[in-house]
């Protein structure tokens, strides 16, 4: 590895460390699956685990330890370029990366020496914090679009504070404290920077591939789907459930209507669209589902369990990281944007992830726990898959000779 090339890019150290953390979070909760719900072999004695549910660590782990580091890593590229601002310089990125991968590492450590937790998570959200502050400083550029940048950069410090959450939840705080983790971490943070991310870049790489497309991009719909994000969330940590379907209707409706917008016949001649484009339509799925288990919570609590959770974190969150982190790399290595069978292998392998996952909570669904370790395996091989095909660009000069 060139240390020189590996730090010459916010998306270089930000993706390998997702990379090496999605692979390694979802080996962890395989072995789990298999072993403290399936059955399969004989659950794994972790100190940290007599402590906390294997639940609740996995909660923290995918919403602020996998997903974060690739946002991390497009925002930091691409934002000063959305707001014209220059290039970012090492001091802007290398130490928020140093933080958190140093906490990351302790957090794993912790699972042997749980008193390391709260220390790691700590490192962790100081560098979070150091990314949030650079947003800002970016977000206040003067450029003639601001909004999606402003979304993105609002939602990483709802995202920081959710990290705080987790900590004083680790820390010994009551199950509230990790109910708004939760809640902040995946309405706060995750929907909100994927939507905006998506409203912004999703029809400029159609229009970009795609003759005479017509960009649209209603910002009433960005401002209602975020809205509806953060209300989601207020209801989720009140545990209102009865309620949650007048949040999630409206955005079933604008998310259908964004799909039905976006979407174009000639886009889906290119694979790399067509990851953008299907990732997005579970965005509309996951809150149907939502909005049918809210609307029959009285009469059949719980009817579909975490399926429409999974849907938005499995069928959007991961697959729409996937097509962009591609292609941020490819373009941002020198090479064609372009997506090769492995990486339209690994999308795919998402997707039957997703679905499995989904269907793992359908009612009286014999062998629930065997599909959802089947579902963590498939994710492990989609994100192995893509780390093995894309990883060694975080390290490797760009083809095109240029810097960065």
């Amino acid at each position: 590895m060139r240390f020189p090339v590996f730090f010459a890019a916010p998306h270089r150290v930000m993706f390998l460390s997702g990379a090496v953390q999605a692979v390694a979070v979802m080996a962890f909760w395989s072995l789990e699956l298999g072993g403290r719900y399936a059955g399969f072999w004989p659950a794994p004695a972790w100190p940290l685990l007599t402590l906390f549910p294997a639940s609740m660590l996995h909660a923290l782990l995918t919403s602020c330890g996998v997903f974060p580091l690739f946002i991390f890593g497009f925002i930091l590229t691409a934002g000063p370029r959305w707001q014209g601002a220059g290039e970012l310089t090492q001091r802007d990125f290398v130490p928020a990366f140093v933080l958190l991968a140093c906490g990351w590492l302790l957090v794993w450590v912790a699972l042997l020496l749980p008193q390391l937790l709260v220390a790691g998570l700590a490192l962790a959200l100081g560098g979070w914090i150091t990314v949030a502050s650079t947003l800002t400083r970016i977000a206040r550029h003067r450029a003639t679009e601001r909004e999606h940048i402003v979304v993105v950069t609002i939602a990483c410090w709802l995202g920081a504070a959710g990290l705080g959450a987790f900590l004083v939840f680790f820390a010994g705080g009551a199950m509230g404290w990790a109910r708004l983790g939760i809640s902040l971490a995946v309405w706060g943070f995750l929907l909100p920077v994927f939507l905006g991310v998506a409203h912004r870049m999703l029809p400029f790489f159609t229009s970009s591939s795609v003759p005479g497309y017509v960009l649209h991009r209603p910002a009433w719909a960005l401002r209602a789907l975020v809205a509806l994000s953060l209300a989601h969330g207020v209801l989720t940590f009140l545990q209102q459930a009865q309620w949650l379907w007048l949040a999630d209707l409206p955005t079933m409706f604008v998310a259908g209507y964004l799909t039905w917008l976006w979407w174009s016949r000639a886009a889906m001649a290119n694979r790399m669209l067509t990851v953008l484009h299907v990732a997005f339509a579970w965005l509309c799925l996951a809150f149907g589902l939502s909005a049918v288990q809210s609307l029959l919570h009285d009469a059949m609590p719980g009817l579909l369990g975490q399926a429409p959770l999974h849907a938005l974190t499995l069928g959007f969150f991961a697959s729409m990281l996937l097509g962009m982190a591609s292609r941020v790399t490819m373009g941002h290595s020198g090479r064609p944007v372009a997506a090769d069978q492995a990486m339209w292998l690994a999308f795919c392998t998402m997707q039957t992830s997703a679905l499995l996952r989904v269907a793992s909570e359908l009612p009286a669904l014999p062998g629930a726990y065997h599909l959802m370790w089947l579902s963590s395996m498939l994710w492990l091989g989609a994100f192995g898959l893509w780390a093995w095909r894309f990883a060694p660009a975080c390290w490797r000069r760009r083809e095109d000779g240029k810097p960065g």
